[in-house]
């Protein structure tokens, strides 16, 4: 299922990368049914810097997905690959046991507003359940959470951006 988020900065690009890309920003953060992460890397290969974490879902699962992961414990593994000269990278995600069933992935996208002073942050992607007959239904209460994830994340990291 496609999804897609838009936020603007009142700070720079690079501004911005240096809040998304900061691994204590990430860990700092309080996310809607979400554990604060675990930290599994943080480099730079060249002009990109990724960042790569460990989430736990925190929230009530429904029924259905109770019977997919059974008692384990529902945790992903999400990569943010940013390049620092094109200001474009991607954010994948995908469950740590099982990723063949439910995964994600795309591109992103940080563009100037009215001179350098303002971004503007565009993500857009694909997330995939791949479970007969529930795999549609599953995807379409997923996005949203996902959505408002982003959401959240791009309000707490406005303020710092300005800062920076």
């Amino acid at each position: 299922m496609r999804f897609s988020a838009e936020h603007d900065f009142a700070a720079s690009r690079d501004q911005v990368v240096d809040v998304w890309c900061d691994p204590e920003f990430h860990l700092g953060l309080d996310l809607p049914d979400l554990s604060r992460p675990d930290l599994l890397a943080h480099q730079t290969e060249g002009t990109t810097r990724i960042v790569r974490l460990r989430y736990e879902y925190t929230g009530q699962l429904d029924p259905a997905a109770r019977k997919i992961i059974g008692s384990q414990k529902l945790t992903w593994i999400q990569e943010l690959r940013l390049d620092t000269a094109s200001y474009a990278g991607s954010l994948t995600f995908s469950v740590e046991h099982g990723s063949d069933r439910l995964s994600g992935e795309a591109t992103v996208a940080l563009t100037t507003n009215d001179g350098d002073e303002h971004t503007r942050r565009s993500i857009a992607g694909d997330l995939r359940v791949r479970v007969p007959i529930i795999g549609g239904a599953a995807e379409r209460r997923i996005v949203p959470g996902v959505v408002r994830r982003l959401d959240v994340e791009a309000a707490l990291a406005t303020d710092l951006a300005a800062r920076r």
